[in-house]
């Protein structure tokens, strides 16, 4: 099984600290970040070994002004791809995406500047999307003559809404500050967003692994499912989840009253 150390990056900073958090940092700032074919083999390679590598949460954020301008447009126009190369591209962007969604490890997105086409469908496969106020969302793909390939249509569509989705991709609108959050493109807007996400990241770590497995991979899957299919799948989760020696040990300090309570901050 490859590890962590048998990985070979150029495009992205990974590292790992004492308390098992990983940091994977996009890091092509002069091209805005955008998302060449290499820079996509290396979050598949990254992301398929985080979670068996002992990783308890992941922050995802970049180098530079911008998160990410989507797809390396500079590439594909030298490429020329025809229609079959470019559908074996967009399976690796799936690839890529759908182990960070369905890996089971907390992953939280620091946002800022751009965070458009491809960007947008990168930030949208992480579980917690936490922006800086300079941060705007977009989908230009109508006015390049594109059409999204790398799950936009899945998880955006989710997060916001088809019609909301439509509108961007036809009229290049642009979402930003309170009115990004409330939309759904992303759970917070703050003024330091690098701090907020490592607070949110700490306290995921804290939490039983399979716990977080469960929160990670099966609430995803079940939103694939019927409702008949969910509620049967959501049973079993529960029954390992709810049973295992970590839930024990927090019921019993929840019953003799050593838990903390849970309420609001001070």
């Amino acid at each position: 099984m490859r590890g962590i150390a048998d990985l070979t990056l150029e495009n992205i900073v990974l590292e790992v600290d004492e308390d098992d958090i990983a940091t994977v940092t996009l890091n092509r700032p002069a091209k805005r970040n955008a998302l060449d074919a290499a820079t996509i083999e290396e979050l598949v390679d990254i992301f398929s070994t985080l979670p068996r590598a002992g990783v308890r949460a992941v922050i995802l954020r970049s180098n530079g002004d911008h998160f990410s301008a989507g797809l390396d447009l500079v590439e594909h126009h030298r490429e020329n791809r025809n229609a079959s190369d470019f559908m074996h591209l967009c399976l690796r962007w799936h690839e890529a995406f759908n182990k960070m969604e369905y890996g089971g490890v907390p992953i939280i997105a620091v946002l800022k500047g751009a965070v458009v086409g491809g960007g947008l469908e990168l930030a949208s496969a992480a579980h917690i999307r936490v922006a800086g106020p300079d941060t705007y969302f977009g989908l230009p793909e109508g006015q390049r003559g594109l059409f999204t390939g790398g799950g936009a249509t899945i998880r955006v569509a989710d997060l916001i809404g088809k019609a909301r989705m439509i509108d961007m991709m036809l009229s290049g609108r642009l979402y930003r500050g309170a009115e990004a959050v409330d939309v759904g493109l992303c759970q917070y807007m703050v003024e330091d967003a690098e701090a907020k996400a490592w607070d949110i990241a700490r306290a995921a770590a804290k939490n039983p692994p399979l716990s977080n497995f469960a929160i990670c991979s099966a609430i995803s899957h079940m939103q694939n499912m019927s409702a008949l299919d969910a509620a049967y799948a959501e049973s079993v989760v529960a029954g390992v989840v709810n049973t295992q020696d970590a839930a024990r040990e927090r019921l019993a300090a929840f019953a003799t009253g050593a838990a903390a309570k849970i309420k609001p901050a001070d």
